[in-house]
């Protein structure tokens, strides 16, 4: 009974740590507008859905290769295409954060934060550098 007790927590867990994480994702694309900004510069208005499914298709892919340890073999000549890929969503995504840093300034002037702009930046470093060695340095299995 306690092991099924204990295995029910752990499934619990684990669908909370799921929706978390999916629910962050889903948050910073439409914090970004990634999939709009993508239809409006291809001007594939009525292709919007295919953009969707893709992202989609490639979150549900990668998450399966990482749960269940898939690995694919490839010579060198066919790592391009998916460098590619790689490459241009890592692009895009990079574009969309820089677009969002941009709104910094704005709401800080707005909120009237100026004059701790420098303060507020800082400690999104800082925190981002202590979030990052934290877990490189405690919460990675050695």
């Amino acid at each position: 009974m306690i092991e099924l007790l204990g295995g029910a927590c752990v499934v619990m867990a684990g669908l909370a740590g799921g929706f978390s994480v999916g629910s962050a994702f889903v948050a910073l694309l439409i914090v970004l507008d990634l999939v709009p900004r993508l239809v409006q510069l291809t001007r594939a208005y009525r292709r919007s859905v295919i953009f969707e499914s893709a992202l989609l298709c490639g979150v549900l892919y990668w998450s399966c290769a990482d749960l269940f340890g898939w690995i694919v073999s490839m010579q060198a000549g066919w790592l391009v295409i998916p460098s590619l890929f790689q490459g241009v969503f890592v692009g895009m995504f990079a574009a969309a954060l820089t677009e969002v840093l941009n709104v910094i300034p704005i709401v800080a002037k707005r909120l009237r934060l100026s004059p701790y702009l420098f303060a507020l930046l800082i400690a999104m470093v800082l925190g981002k550098v202590v979030g990052s060695l934290v877990d490189w340095l405690l919460l990675q299995p050695k």
